[in-house]
């Protein structure tokens, strides 16, 4: 909480109205534009728990945030564009990728692959750019195991199963078959929430997207990934 609490300081003016402090000098930072290290944050649920509304209500939202595009060997659908959406690669490209090393994780999913290219992300990551990932337990392993220290995870559980294959039911796009398939990968995937660093209930769209924000600013205040408090605190005590 020290962190969060330094950076939500008084403005610099009215401190010094306040007499907490003199006037700044030129070489006074601001502490709202202290640099930062970005940070993976990752958010994981069986089909039909809300990830994918929450995700596109974070990104419509915050600035500071960009979605991870996956590289995936499933044809594009209706209205998907290459490089927005996806980054559409047959089977012999995909392979190509995995043999260079060019996946911070990568999966099979209903009969396709999906995978993160680290690409730019990395150098991103240094300039303080933060990367929301859409993806499973599997893809949050392989992400955490070659880069825990910018991974931030959170699991969305539904309120029930029974509410979980209502709202599968209500989208009218997949027959019986292929909900009971669902459901039963959806109870798969729960088996693995205490994976994850935090946990939320979508009993409430609107609550839970605000715990969901919630965590990631906190997360971002965390004193490990303000990579500007040492010079700001070396300006302090001079």
């Amino acid at each position: 909480m020290t962190g969060a609490l330094l950076m939500l300081d008084f403005p610099v003016a009215e401190r010094a109205r306040a007499g907490m402090t003199s006037a700044p000098s030129d070489k006074t930072q601001d502490s709202d534009t202290l640099h930062r290290r970005g940070l993976m944050f990752i958010l994981s649920s069986p089909s039909g728990a809300g990830k994918t509304t929450i995700a596109r209500k974070l990104l419509a939202s915050d600035e500071e945030i960009k979605l991870s595009v996956s590289v995936t060997t499933r044809p594009p659908r209706e209205g998907e564009i290459e490089g927005v959406h996806y980054h559409f690669v047959d089977d012999a490209g995909f392979d190509r990728m995995v043999e260079e090393d060019d996946f911070y994780e990568w999966a099979h999913v209903f009969g396709h692959r999906y995978g993160t290219p680290k690409g730019h992300i990395r150098n991103a990551l240094k300039d303080g750019q933060d990367f929301l990932f859409d993806i499973d337990w599997q893809g949050t392993q392989q992400l955490y195991q070659k880069d825990q220290q910018d991974t931030v995870s959170v699991f969305i559980l539904p309120p029930s199963i029974d509410a979980l294959r209502h709202r599968l039911e209500g989208r009218g796009t997949d027959s019986p078959d292929i909900i009971d398939s669902r459901m039963e990968r959806a109870k798969a995937e729960i088996s693995h929430w205490a994976e994850y660093d935090y946990v939320v209930i979508n009993d409430n769209l609107e609550m839970c997207f605000a715990k969901v924000s919630e965590i990631l600013n906190a997360e971002r205040m965390r004193r490990t990934r303000q990579t500007g408090l040492i010079p700001f605190v070396r300006e302090l005590t001079l």
